[in-house]
């Protein structure tokens, strides 16, 4: 990560610092800056505490993450850690990702949609307070055993270090890299997509840290 904001404020300014697209018009947290500051507005109305985490603004209870702005290519997003326990009578939750069971997304393409939905937004917020309030945790259900791509083991076979680093992740993380790298029919799209991520796995980055920016190939 790139560190060289200084708290949101610097976010604010600058961006994220994740990428070398910082403080540039390519920063996708720039692009969507118009209603980040908006999300943000509303947030703030609210009793959560506004931090700096993962680059962006994080907001908390107690300690306990709750809910974050993220900017991706397409979308502008409130995440929220345990959006899978929220009662969402508006229907603006969206699953994080295919395979998440806990987080999940309000997402947004202009300022509009936060000013139109700001009500909607303000009382999914307060339902995520309580819940954390309450302590309630997700029951996540028991996932199949990694089936990793044979182009993986030998790379493991020649890069032992590649293959200690892959084995420290995190078991989501390793998943995360495990659909991605399936994901392709061919052998030799396969193979380029791990050499790429080499470096992202020696550093214990997984491939959806950048909050949905997948290295493409």
């Amino acid at each position: 990560m790139i560190t060289k904001q200084e708290g949101v404020e610097g976010f604010l300014k600058t961006g994220c610092g994740r990428c070398s697209h910082w403080n540039t018009p390519s920063c996708k947290a720039l692009f969507w800056m118009k209603g980040i500051k908006q999300l943000r507005a509303i947030l703030l109305k609210t009793e959560l505490v506004e931090e700096l985490k993962w680059g962006f603004p994080c907001y908390t209870l107690g300690g306990k993450n709750v809910v974050m702005i993220g900017a991706f290519r397409d979308y502008f997003a409130l995440l929220f850690f345990k959006g899978s326990l929220i009662a969402d009578q508006t229907g603006l939750l969206v699953s994080a990702g295919a395979n998440s069971q806990v987080g999940k997304q309000i997402r947004f393409t202009d300022q509009k949609q936060v000013l139109d939905k700001a009500a909607s937004i303000l009382t999914i917020l307060n339902k995520a307070i309580e819940i954390e309030r309450s302590g309630k945790k997700v029951e996540t259900k028991k996932v199949n055993a990694l089936v990793l791509p044979e182009e993986l083991f030998q790379q493991f076979k020649t890069n032992p270090e590649f293959k200690k680093a892959f084995f420290k992740l995190t078991p989501g993380r390793q998943r995360g890299y495990q659909i991605y790298f399936s994901q392709p029919k061919q052998s030799a799209t396969r193979l380029a997509r791990i050499e790429k991520c080499i470096p992202l796995v020696m550093q214990g980055i997984g491939i959806h840290d950048a909050f949905g920016r997948l290295v493409k190939t």
